[in-house]
């Protein structure tokens, strides 16, 4: 059967598409929001989003403005989400535990009208307004005794002041509807600009039509909203099916996502592989009954983790896939019934892929090249990044940095960075490959390989690994690593060096910071 790409019409606009369209189906009274022991409908969250476009436009917010999120996982980013959708402003969402070196960047880059902020951020945010003056400050959570600069406005007094009704601003599917920030591993995030119809077209392509979410389903996430990741599979997917998503403010743990999964009933768990291997590490019962579908993505899914989380959840499959933050979410993605273990799965449809070599030419199918994707959500540049806008986005297609092999049948394999690739006698080395192979060997945790100087001049491969309780660092365990490297790998793919440590460090996506081991 011939796939059709989906198609929206020239006046668009997302709030619309996720939130105002299931309260026309007459869904307004079905649970959209559950945070705690509160639940909102979605005629609710309607009323709330129409009241936070509202807010912003009595300080000037309107279409084509930027408007910079810095909030926890609840309702109120939810209605201001929605709120700057209403408006036809653009939404820039970060982390509210970033530094004031953090914020300042963020204010500069986006050059934002507004920031609304958690109360928490106030007090790093306040010193650098005044060279913003063109930025309103709005605060989420402050209290009647919370002392607040001049000129902030409370974000709740200004929700209640508003009406609870409204007209969507006349956006079209090609005006600017948010940025997603790069994962910034390579230096400062960039911000990928996105049309409206660009999260529409994801959501019909692979939320409905590979996932094949529906009105039943419950949603819970590990990596949070702030997070393109996040905002798509537990936000942006639950409302365009009617479902529910279930959502909290605090840091996430494996015994937090277990109690939630518990309490709610979720069938769709948004997860991370850090994550997925600390809850396959907790003790005691863990009822993950209800899930169908846990998704992984950020770094690669190692398949002896698969392997225990099935031995240990059967019911509930694991859906490795990759993404990204200029396509807006998944792209390549395995599928309930087809999981090809050690494989990142098939293309989505509606998504289209080449391998390449360095001079752009397609390899053969079973050969290592930089993967290009193409589709009708992605980006239109990166904000103020003509240089590499120009390297990453040609014409319809976006040329990643990652390294993928695809077999006969059309599995996508993973194989590491371009720019993590070493050299070792003259021999290009994926420290992904060697990753995964010291991950078999009963001692070791998790661990990450980089390219050290062996002090000649010469790369070598050092492992960074965190042990299994039970396990201590000696010299005989570093013979028993690279014996183990030696057996399972081509013999000069071991590492040199081994070192022990407590944890890796990750960013605030759970990405493995490589750069800080070195």
């Amino acid at each position: 059967m011939t796939f059709e790409p989906p198609t929206f019409p020239e006046r668009f606009n997302l709030a619309h598409y996720y939130l105002d369209a299931r309260v026309e189906e007459r869904r307004g009274d079905r649970t959209a929001v559950v945070v705690g022991d509160d639940s909102h409908t979605y005629a609710e969250v309607q009323a709330r989003a129409n009241r936070a476009r509202h807010a912003l436009g009595a300080k000037g917010i309107g279409q084509d403005d930027r408007v910079l999120m810095l909030l926890f996982d609840g309702m109120p980013f939810v209605e201001c989400w929605f709120g700057i959708l209403k408006a036809g402003a653009a939404f820039c969402m970060a982390n509210p535990l970033g530094t004031e070196e953090d914020f300042d960047h963020l204010l500069d880059y986006t050059r934002c009208r507004a920031v609304v902020a958690d109360v928490s951020c106030v007090e790093r945010l306040a010193p650098l307004l005044a060279k913003y003056p063109g930025c309103t400050p709005f605060v989420v959570g402050a209290t009647a005794e919370t002392e607040l600069p001049e000129g902030w406005t409370r974000w709740e007094p200004a929700l209640a002041d508003a009406s609870a009704h409204t007209e969507n601003a006349d956006t079209s599917r090609d005006d600017i509807a948010g940025w997603l920030f790069t994962s910034g591993t390579t230096g400062k995030p960039k911000g990928a600009v996105h049309f409206h119809r660009h999260f529409a077209y994801n959501t019909e392509c692979y939320a409905k039509g590979v996932l094949g979410l529906r009105e039943s389903d419950v949603f819970v996430s590990v990596s949070r909203l702030f997070f393109g990741y996040g905002t798509g599979t537990n936000l942006m997917f639950p409302f365009a099916v009617g479902g529910t998503a279930v959502l909290f403010p605090d840091k996430p743990t494996a015994e937090r996502i277990v109690e939630h999964v518990e309490r709610h009933r979720v069938t769709v768990l948004t997860n991370v592989p850090a994550m997925i291997r600390q809850m396959v590490d907790t003790e005691g019962e863990a009822d993950l009954s209800s899930v169908r579908i846990c998704l992984s993505a950020g770094e690669a899914l190692p398949a002896e983790l698969y392997e225990r989380w099935k031995a240990r959840w059967p019911a509930a499959e694991i859906l490795d896939g990759i993404g990204s933050a200029e396509m807006f979410h998944m792209y390549i993605t395995n599928r309930e019934g087809d999981v090809k273990l050690g494989s990142l799965g098939k293309l989505v449809p509606g998504y289209d892929a080449r391998i390449v070599d360095a001079a752009g030419k397609d390899v053969p199918r079973g050969e290592v090249g930089r993967l290009w994707v193409k589709g009708d959500s992605t980006a239109l540049c990166y904000w103020r990044r003509q240089d590499e806008s120009r390297a990453t986005f040609r014409g319809d297609w976006c040329i990643t940095a990652d390294l993928f092999r695809r077999d006969a049948e059309g599995y996508f394999y993973y194989e590491g960075r371009a720019d993590d690739l070493l050299k070792v006698r003259g021999q290009f080395i994926s420290p992904l490959e060697i990753e995964d192979c010291l991950a078999t060997h009963p001692a070791v945790r998790e661990c990450a390989v980089v390219g050290v100087d062996d002090g000649e001049g010469l790369t070598i491969p050092k492992a960074f690994v965190a042990l299994r309780e039970g396990h201590e660092s000696s010299d005989a365990l570093v013979t028993a690593l690279q014996e183990h490297a030696k057996a399972h790998l081509t013999r000069y793919k071991f590492p040199r060096e081994v070192a022990f440590v407590e944890s890796l460090p990750r960013n605030d996506r759970g990405k493995i910071m490589r750069r800080a081991l070195i």
